[in-house]
């Protein structure tokens, strides 16, 4: 394995014990309705950073203000694509969050919800400087997702059998 895919993969367990523990910590009684503004605020408003810097590069620069494509590997490219996948997160998230805090209890939601955010602040200020940094802040708000969906899951199956 090159260094590379060491760094990699050491983002990767990283990011997977940070998701254990805080689906761990944050499980816990809520209210519903609370809780699920916490969950989803951080995130909608790091995307609305996202849009409004891409909507300040391209008004800053003549060649992309009337929508032209992001030139290859510019700062806009990068901005692009990073909302693209904070976009396809935060649609997992939707799918996956309500029924883990069902499950798991409403408290869960917005430690989800805040961890998400600084994940994908990580990620985004990654992808610009250091793909070691863009590893860890994705996986860091991908996984507590899944692990939030399949430990509501497992507790789910466990509870009918």
């Amino acid at each position: 394995m090159d260094g590379k895919r060491r760094v990699i993969a050491g983002s990767m367990a990283l990011a997977i014990l940070w998701a254990l523990g805080l689906v761990w910590w944050g499980r816990g009684p809520a209210e519903l309705w609370p809780s699920l503004a916490g969950a989803y605020l951080p995130g909608g408003l790091v995307m609305g950073l996202m849009v409004g810097r891409l909507a300040q590069r391209r008004f800053s620069d003549d060649a992309i203000i009337d929508g032209a494509a992001f030139h290859p590997g510019s700062g806009a490219q990068i901005d692009q694509r990073v909302l693209t996948n904070t976009t396809e997160q935060l649609v997992l998230a939707l799918a996956v969050w309500p029924f883990a805090g069902l499950v798991l209890g409403w408290g869960l939601l917005p430690w989800l919800g805040l961890s998400f955010a600084l994940s994908r602040l990580l990620f985004w200020i990654g992808y610009h400087a250091s793909p070691p940094l863009r590893g860890l802040g994705f996986a860091a708000s991908f996984y507590p997702t899944m692990v939030a969906g399949i430990w509501a899951l497992g507790v789910t199956l466990g509870e009918s059998s």
